[in-house]
């Protein structure tokens, strides 16, 4: 029998709605990003960014989802109608899709608070008594039934999750000066001289763009915001600000529930720090497990054939070491070493490939070889091409991020590519 604090944990997580901000384009990601919003982009050799949020909650009880999207959303779209309809709407669960449509003002959603405030009808109408508003964009394993629970038992009006920071680290963050009882007494934007928190002078509070909000408590700063001029109607930039002096605004840290220190999370925003999240997880005991049956991320499952590897001969013998290789895909007399491939991925023979991310339906040319580069979706790799050996070859070609990885889209390579991003 589960203890009493997970019970309850479980009852508030269904009169939960979360919210999903998927709207974003994510642009520091380059050309990863030209046809697809970031949350659409794949990771982790399966899934995508969404599926790490939307699979948090699932596994916390929360089981009525909304996801706010804007910027190119067909394939985020058609990734969540394909294998996020399991849910019954009969048992009043449901993961809704809330486009851009311009139900309140004419325009599109112009910040975060003004993506929410556009749908307050549709939340109206589910009549939870608590929003959790999520960012779409993150790579982490998160019981949101913690922070609800912690949200409710503080009597806040609304909490924010934190992590703990350095604080050089934490001047890319808002950062939130809390006192001795976690709550919120100051917010700064990318601060220049972050607050540390009591008693830990090297360490700050940086927001995770998560919030827990009393539902009405959110209509009426949505509504209040809505009505201000100049606002950029933005949680961070414009709500928190204004209600920390006047309610009760807590900060809740995301730590570890075993080791009590800070917990798994990785902004994926860039193409250096992309590369290296995915690379991570090829590692013996990686820091996000993904072997995890506690806490699964789900996502849509084709159905593929197994990985193969074939030929054997000693200057033609295809093997992949140090690495992860997804269903569909053929190893063919090649080699890959230290990568990750996503399915149905064809390496043919006497290619290598090294220190890579390869994303789906991508077909590697004899005698290619690829070094520390992120190919995406649909390339075809002519046979001889040489990635990732001279930076001033690459930068004619491709993307070169300022960490020296090569990004490779089949319009780079002139390849008409008939699959959906």
């Amino acid at each position: 029998m589960k203890p009493q604090s997970q019970r309850f944990v479980s009852r508030i997580t269904r009169d939960t709605l979360a919210l999903i901000l998927a709207g974003g384009r994510g642009s520091r990601l380059k050309q990863l990003t030209m046809w697809r919003a970031k949350p659409a982009v794949p990771f982790g050799g399966k899934f995508r960014i969404i599926d790490f949020p939307l699979s948090n909650c699932i596994n916390s009880g929360i089981r009525q989802v909304g996801v706010l999207t804007q910027y190119k959303a067909h394939s985020l779209i058609q990734h969540i109608q394909r294998g996020w309809g399991f849910l019954r709407g009969e048992f009043g669960e449901f993961i809704e899709l809330l486009p851009a449509q311009q139900r309140i003002e004419t325009s599109w959603y112009e910040g975060t608070a003004d993506a929410v405030y556009q749908n307050l009808d549709i939340i109206r109408q589910h009549e939870p008594s608590y929003v959790l508003i999520l960012a779409g964009d993150h790579i982490y394993k998160m019981d949101y039934g913690d922070m609800i629970a912690y949200h409710v038992e503080s009597g806040a009006d609304m909490t924010v999750g934190c992590l703990e920071v350095g604080l050089d680290t934490a001047r890319a963050f808002g950062v939130m000066a809390v006192d001795a009882d976690g709550r919120v007494r100051q917010f700064a934007e990318k601060p220049e001289n972050p607050a540390p928190m009591p008693g830990r002078p090297d360490t700050a509070l940086a927001s995770m763009g998560i919030y827990v909000f009393n539902t009405q408590f959110l209509f009426e700063q949505l509504i209040k915001d809505a009505d201000t001029p100049g606002s950029s109607h933005d949680f961070g930039k414009d709500i928190i600000p204004s209600v920390i002096q006047r309610y009760r605004v807590m900060a809740y840290p995301f730590r570890d529930t075993q080791t009590g220190s800070q917990a798994y999370w990785r902004d994926v925003g860039t193409i250096d720090a992309y590369w290296a999240s995915n690379l991570e997880l090829i590692g013996v005991t990686p820091e996000l497990n993904l072997y995890d049956m506690d806490w699964p991320i789900w996502t849509y499952q084709e159905q593929l054939p197994p990985a193969k590897f074939v030929f054997d001969d000693e200057d033609r013998r295809g093997m992949a070491v140090d690495s992860m290789v997804s269903g569909g895909c053929i190893i063919s007399g090649s080699l890959v070493r230290h990568s990750l491939l996503f399915s149905n991925v064809i390496v043919n023979s006497y290619a290598e490939v090294h220190d890579s991310v390869v994303l789906p339906n991508v077909e590697v040319g004899r005698y290619c070889r690829i070094h520390k580069a992120v190919i995406d979706k649909g390339c075809r790799i002519p046979e001889g091409t040489v990635i990732g050996e001279d930076p001033e070859e690459d930068a004619r070609r491709f993307y070169v991020s300022p960490g020296g990885v090569v990004v490779v889209t089949p319009e780079m390579l002139g390849n008409a590519t008939r699959y959906v991003r």
